[in-house]
Parts: C-alpha cells; structure tokens; sequence
C-alpha cells in the first residue's frame, strides 16, 4: 500500500504546480469518487446521503457528506494548497545587461532561497482570456525548462559559502533567454491555453522547480518532492474523506489557499469560506443558524500542515523532549502562546482515533527560544470557533523548494483520516466521548 500511496502523491504534486491546479486535481479525484460540484452563486438542493463539495477562486475547497438524519456536529480536516515561490509580477521579460532577457518576480511567502538556484525551472498558474463578452479564467502550465536563476562563480563572489544573503530585486531574478527570444513570452503563454496574444486579459503565473519528486535511502525510507508543505496533508486529507464510512456527523475536507502568506484573503482559512459553507448546509437541511452553532460546539477540527523533524546536521534546533521523526506516524503540534490550536482536550481526542485506527502519534514544541510558524487552525477558528489539534508530517527542509519526508508518513494520514470521518463526538457534562462510524466506503 505505502508504495503505491508514495507514487500516487508524486504523480499529484507534479500534476499541482500551483494552488490553481491542485484545487483542480482535487476536484477531479472528488467528481471521480461520485461527488457533485455546488457552486456558491447558485442555490443549494442537497440529498441525504451524497458528497459534495464547492470552491472558490479556483484555488481553495470545501467537500462534506450531506448527513442522512438528525447529526450531531462536524468533523472537519483542513489543510492549503499553496506553498512558496516565485511570482512573476507581469506576464513580460525585462533586459539585463543589455544581453539577456529576464523575468521580474517578487517572493510569495517564507521561502528558503538557496535551493532555487541554478534549477530548470518552468511557469503555471492562470490567465484570464477574454471570450466575447466574458472573461474566462484558464490554468497554464508551461510544463517546459524554460527560466533558471544563475549563481555567482565562486571566483568572482568569494563569499559565496559564508552566510549568504539574497538581495531579491538583484540576486533572485531568474534567466529567461536572450534579449530577442525574452519577447516570445507572452505569445508561448497563449499558445499554451489555445487563445490569441491578444485576447489575454491579465495573468497570474508563478515558477516552479522542474525536478520530479522521488522515493530513495538505503531502504527506500524518505521521498524527495517539491511542494510536499502542504500537498502531502491535503492529499491524505482527501484520501480519508474518500474512504470513510458513513458516521452520525457531517465529515468536512477543507483545503484552504494563501497559508503562506498569513490566510488573509477570500480563499483562505481567514475568510467566510468554512463558515458560510457550514450555514448554508444546515440551512439546506431546514436548520437555522442557532440549530448550526449548537452542532459547532459538538464538532472538532484537524489543522493539517506538516511538522519539522529533527535535523541530521542539526538536532539542537529540536526541543530535547519532543523530536518527530519522519516514518514515526503523524505529529500532535502544541505552543504555549498558541500558534498551534492543540490543548490537552484536542490532543486527546485525536490521539484517541488514531490508537483505534491503529496509527502511531508523538508530539512536537518548538524549543523554547525559537517561535516557529503558525498554522491554519488558529486562524481559521477566529470564525469558526471549536476544538481543533493541530498537526502534521515530520519533514525535513521545510519551504525549500525541494523538500523531504519519510514514505511511510502519508499512509498513516490516509488511515488516521478515513477514522476520523467516520467517527462523531459526543458531549456533555462529565466530558467528549468519540463514536466509531461505519465500514469503510
């Protein structure tokens, strides 16, 4: 299972190069898998019993299962589909040195810089074609080495290998070809989603890293992928929702964009996407908003986004009593100051399905002097507000643009996944009890 599983999330992350066409990769597993699209302009007829699920923007999703009778909450998973990169600034070439043509590009999130160069790198994103009197939005994916960003030889930079910094607007800007060949751009990028030059409104591209993901180490331990912060988690979050059996709660798959670059738009866990979406299904099963918000309070959230595992080269960056390894099982995050939802109570709930799943859990605090990154979690319950855990896959090289992880990590979400939305949370005065769900679909 574990290697199929690996090649499966290869071949997903290098057919998602963006946060576009993840969200798109998604959507065909879920229409494959039976599920129906709703759209949020359009009224919503639900039917006990189905799967569906809506997106916004292209680039952030909502799937849940339409509960069959009275239910008791929701059980929800999120996670994002974006990760750091380059952004081209406009969909044109600037000159340099009066030779080359170059791409002008500013950094989308916190990106270590180093490993982007000296790759083969390629463009994806989306352009909107003017058909008519519509503008169309269009995925675009170069799919070709086309763009490198050149070091500085050793002999002319001799400080190359002693803590280097990149001016981003001088070092980072990425080869596109000659001065003559740099205005083919524009064109190749119509040509690629089938429209005229001309007709091409507007763009939003970014680069990424042409290298293949792989499985390697001495036993085939560790797989090697750009994008796996945060595909890996949205991937096994989508494979559980799939494979879960029928339960007494709502399950819910979230995958959010723009984590990276703090979650504050339309699309992401810092908007009204989730709390909408969760009102207009109670209100399509004939419930009013306090019948919702009283469901809230017996529901549970997992905020998935992958976890640092203890460096070979340099463990002392890990706290000295929680250290994730990778190929270890899923990792419980906790931060006194609360960049991670995870609480005794939250911890123990999650904890507890996985033992029953039979998935191994260990856990992970920054130490004590370094802060660390937040999550979707404590963003996403300033609007919906209820117990959520904080979690993720050990990885090593977290934000490079080529990352790694252990093989057998994601199989152990998958599992840990399809338990949890089968399951239903039980509430009252003496505490939470957790009640399994059916057979697996």
């Amino acid at each position: 299972m574990e290697h199929n599983v690996n090649q499966e999330l290869l071949d997903f992350i290098a057919a998602s190069p963006t946060a576009w066409h993840a969200v798109e990769n998604l959507a065909r597993m879920l229409q494959e898998a039976g599920c129906r699209e709703l759209r949020e302009y359009e009224d919503w007829t639900l039917r006990p019993g189905e799967r569906v699920f809506v997106r916004r923007n292209g680039s952030a999703l909502i799937a849940f299962r339409v509960p069959e009778a009275d239910f008791p909450g929701f059980m929800l998973m999120a996670a994002h589909a974006d990760s750091p990169c380059f952004k081209l600034k406009e969909l044109k070439t600037v000159s340099a040195a009066g030779l080359y043509a170059q791409l002008s590009v500013e950094r989308y999130g916190g990106m270590l810089m180093a490993p982007w160069l000296d790759r083969p790198l390629s463009a994806a994103g989306r352009v909107v074609v003017r058909e008519g009197d519509r503008m169309v939005p269009r995925l675009v994916d170069l799919k070709k080495d086309l763009f490198l960003i050149p070091n500085v030889a050793i002999h002319m930079d001799r400080g190359a290998n002693e803590n280097k910094s990149y001016d981003m607007k001088t070092d980072l800007l990425p080869l596109a070809g000659s001065v003559e060949s740099g205005k083919r751009l524009p064109a190749l990028v119509a040509e690629s989603v089938g429209a005229r030059e001309e007709d091409i409104v507007s763009a939003e591209l970014q680069l990424y890293p042409r290298t293949p993901g792989t499985v390697w180490g001495l036993e085939e331990e560790y797989l090697s992928s750009p994008r796996l912060d945060d595909l890996q988690c949205a991937f096994a979050c989508t494979q559980g929702f799939l494979r879960a059996g029928k339960g007494e709660s709502a399950p819910v798959l979230c995958v959010f964009d723009n984590e990276e670059v703090g979650s504050g738009t339309k699309q992401g866990a810092d908007s009204d996407f989730l709390a909408d979406t969760l009102l207009r299904l109670c209100a399509a099963l004939g419930l009013d908003e306090a019948a919702c918000r009283r469901r809230l309070a017996q529901s549970f959230m997992v905020s998935a986004d992958n976890a640092h595992a203890v460096h070979p080269n340099h463990p002392e960056y890990a706290d000295k009593s929680d250290r994730p390894e990778m190929n270890k099982g899923i990792v419980v995050k906790f931060n006194a100051s609360q960049r991670y939802t995870s609480d005794a109570v939250s911890a123990a709930v999650f904890e507890e399905i996985c033992r029953r799943a039979g998935v191994p859990t260990q856990r992970f605090t920054n130490r004590a002097d370094l802060a660390g990154g937040s999550t979707l979690g404590n963003i996403s319950t300033s609007h919906v507000s209820l117990n959520t855990v904080d979690i993720g896959l050990a990885q090593l090289a977290m934000h490079s643009c080529y990352e790694t992880a252990g093989t057998k990590d994601t199989a152990w979400l998958i599992r840990a996944a399809e338990r949890f939305f089968a399951s239903s949370l039980r509430r009252d005065e003496r505490g939470i009890r957790i009640i399994d769900g059916g057979e697996s679909a």
